[in-house]
């Protein structure tokens, strides 16, 4: 597996990632048993970086990662987030938190939960719009000199925030969602703003979360319990427009000879050599067809052809239900 640098701090990882979110959070049933098989399956394919968070579970996505990677954690790069607010009681608030005094509070339950001293990239999970930006990303710098937190990251921001955090310490990578139905970055200055100040750009759901694979025609095909249910773009006449599209990326899949998964992740992967994808998956099979996308090579004509069929702003439908869609950071 190529490596890739994440920004000018010293960050190296694995050019493909490992989004853990799914195998115990937001997607509908849950296999402990597949879900490490597959942890322990990327790391024989070299995908080492894995990507989790407080809230997944919330807890229960970080306490799996740190029971299968003990007596392992030096093989891995291990990114967690922390800010969407969990309450006393273990539960999500619906809130933003970014207070210094909650956010030590944070790592230090991570780090327990991780069985590990150190994570490798702390990432701001989303900005809280009562906290300065400056305030939070001081004590997170604080977290890099007292050894608990090796890089910072921030997610979901926009292009002034990743500035004035950058400005307080110094920021490796960016995580938003990006995919070939999802290109806001390009448009609303992220990606030119990571790019400017050397900071790693990191797309989660880059397979459109699970839509660009092909497998999905309705929203009845979803699990119960599934987010993407309530989602827009997996309803009605936007579910219906979107599948119009991805059948002609289906179409540019089959004529490549890739799967229309590794033809998304290809697309992804050629748009610049700061950028690494995160898919997420808790299955075995489903890994092996995403690492198969690092090997697969696309000419300038296919991705012309790929562009043609799903130019910026293509999907239809916000990405998020509306209440989730205001944490968001413009």
């Amino acid at each position: 597996m190529e490596h890739r640098n994440l920004g000018s701090q010293g960050l190296r990882v694995s050019a493909l990632g490992l989004g853990c979110m799914g195998m115990t959070f937001a997607y509908g049933g849950q296999d402990d048993t597949e879900s490490r098989a597959t942890i322990e399956r990327a790391l024989e394919l070299g995908v080492t970086f894995l990507d989790t968070a407080d809230m997944y579970g919330p807890h229960t996505n970080e306490e799996l990662l740190g029971s299968v990677l003990a007596g392992r954690r030096d093989e891995v790069v291990l990114a967690t987030k922390f800010g969407n607010e969990i309450g006393p009681d273990g539960k999500g608030t619906g809130r933003v938190n970014g207070r210094p005094e909650y956010l030590r509070g944070q790592i230090d339950g991570s780090l327990q939960r991780l069985g590990t001293d150190h994570v490798d990239l702390y990432y701001q999970h989303r900005v809280d719009p009562e906290v300065p930006i400056e305030e939070t990303w001081g004590a997170m710098g604080e977290l890099v000199t007292a050894g608990k937190v090796r890089y910072l990251g921030i997610s979901e921001a926009a292009p002034d925030t990743i500035r004035r955090a950058h400005a307080t310490a110094p920021m490796s990578a960016v995580q938003t969602e990006y995919s070939l139905f999802t290109r806001d970055v390009e448009d609303n200055g992220v990606l030119a703003t990571c790019r400017e100040l050397g900071v790693g750009f990191v797309p989660y759901s880059p397979i459109g979360r699970g839509f660009l694979s092909g497998t999905i025609r309705r929203t009845e095909d979803l699990p119960e319990g599934d987010w993407r249910r309530n989602s827009p773009r997996f309803q009605g006449e936007a579910l219906q427009a979107n599948l119009r599209v991805l059948d002609e990326v289906n179409a540019l899949a089959e004529r490549k000879g890739v799967t229309p998964t590794q033809l998304a992740l290809a697309w992804v992967l050629a748009q610049g050599d700061d950028v690494v994808p995160i898919p997420g998956t808790k299955r075995r099979r489903y890994l092996e067809e995403n690492a198969g996308a690092a090997d697969v090579t696309l000419s300038a004509e296919e991705l012309g052809a790929i562009e043609e069929v799903a130019p910026v702003g293509v999907a239809s439908g916000e990405r998020y239900p509306a209440a989730a869609m205001r944490t968001l950071n413009h």
